[in-house]
């Protein structure tokens, strides 16, 4: 049978804007679908805008491979397009000697990822480089940066509309259907099309999507979890006392720890922190102010509980439970379900930001085998 759309992609964030760029070529029908009035409405924008090197993931890991090359990929995207962004360097520090071997082992991980341009620090040479950081070792990471999130999803949608990509916006599928090799999508408003090649890039909600495509999410391991980041903004000219992004030894397994971010402005900020919530909720809880001062003060002697004021939060779509092992991006063609031609991406937590123009090539590589099979 005949199809309406070659590709669509449900999801106008970081992540459905690359592949749409990725997979349009001018020879293409692709389509991005969008419940929101704009694109990166959710994870995309409510985020640090980190450009990370690829340390603490599980060797071998997607999130490992995709943000080592997404790393890459990215400075050479912002160099050549104009996307702002700063290599600012990471110093992730450790405190006190009971974090020295787990700072060693980070070493370690992030070396065997191919993060080469690592290197620890004494406590002389941290003095040296961040005079009002207190630790006694650090690694430092020169290839972590930050960038303008909402200038490369501006570049993705341009660069998908040259190849003729189309998005629409407040379009909430509601309603997919396996005909033929294809899928037919019914949106809110009772529309409904064809498509030979159906990507899932919902972010929070691409549990749900692939529930409608008939996946039962939790018995795929899919169903997501809500982790919430919240961030405090650091004034009275605190701002000017760090050079770089200041990192702790990681507390706990699912979370890198509250940290300090700056952005192209240079404003100070603390977070993300975590916690799991039950329903997408961004109001930031200013009773969270003191377990972020109690936090940052450990590296930070400088930082008084006055200078924190609210700023924002984000949410997360996580795999991984509370207190669960590690999960990995889902990012996988769904044709042994039956389900040929669909897509699933579900899970893309952090390192997301940094990946999305590997996850893109990695998806585009897929799609490719799907048409031309």
């Amino acid at each position: 049978m005949s199809y309406e759309t070659d590709i669509t992609i449900i999801g106008a964030g970081v992540i459905g804007l690359g592949i749409a760029a990725q997979v349009a070529n001018g020879k293409r029908e692709v389509y991005v679908l969008e419940k929101n009035e704009t694109f990166g409405q959710e994870t995309s924008s409510r985020n640090s805008e980190v450009i990370h090197a690829g340390i603490y993931y599980p060797e071998d890991s997607l999130k490992a491979r995709m943000c080592t090359e997404g790393n890459a990929m990215l400075y050479e995207l912002c160099e050549k397009h104009g996307i702002g962004y700063k290599r600012l360097g990471k110093i992730i520090v450790a405190a006190d000697e009971t974090e020295v071997s787990d700072l060693e082992m980070l070493l370690r991980r992030g070396k065997r990822n191919g993060v080469l341009d690592l290197r620890m620090l004494s406590t002389r040479e941290l003095k040296e480089v961040e005079p009002n950081v207190k630790g006694i070792a650090a690694i430092f990471s020169p290839s972590t940066g930050i960038l303008d999130s909402y200038a490369l999803m501006t570049y993705f949608i341009q660069r998908a509309k040259d190849g003729g990509a189309e998005i629409a916006y407040k379009s909430r599928v509601v309603g997919i259907e396996k005909i033929g090799d294809g899928y037919r999508v019914t949106m809110e408003d009772g529309f409904s099309f064809t498509t030979l090649v159906l990507i899932n890039s919902a972010g929070l909600h691409s549990d749900g999507i692939a529930e409608l495509v008939g996946i039962d999410a939790s018995r795929a391991g899919y169903k997501l979890h809500y982790g919430k980041g919240e961030y405090f903004s650091v004034g009275h000219g605190k701002n000017r006392l760090v050079k770089r992004l200041i990192y702790p030894v990681p507390p706990k397994r699912e979370d890198v720890g509250i940290h300090v971010t700056l952005d192209l402005e240079g404003r100070m900020r603390l977070g993300p922190n975590l916690r799991y919530v039950d329903r997408i909720d961004y109001a930031v809880d200013d009773s969270q102010r003191q377990a972020f001062y109690n936090s940052a003060i450990r590296l930070l002697p400088f930082l008084e509980y006055n200078d924190l004021e609210p700023e924002m939060a984000g949410i997360r779509p996580q795999l991984q439970q509370p207190g669960g092992d590690f999960r990995d991006f889902v990012i996988r063609h769904e044709y042994d379900r039956g389900l040929p031609g669909f897509i699933n991406l579900i899970g893309i937590d952090s390192p997301g930001l940094t990946a999305s123009p590997a996850i893109a090539r990695y998806v585009g590589g897929m799609v490719d085998e799907i048409l031309f099979c």
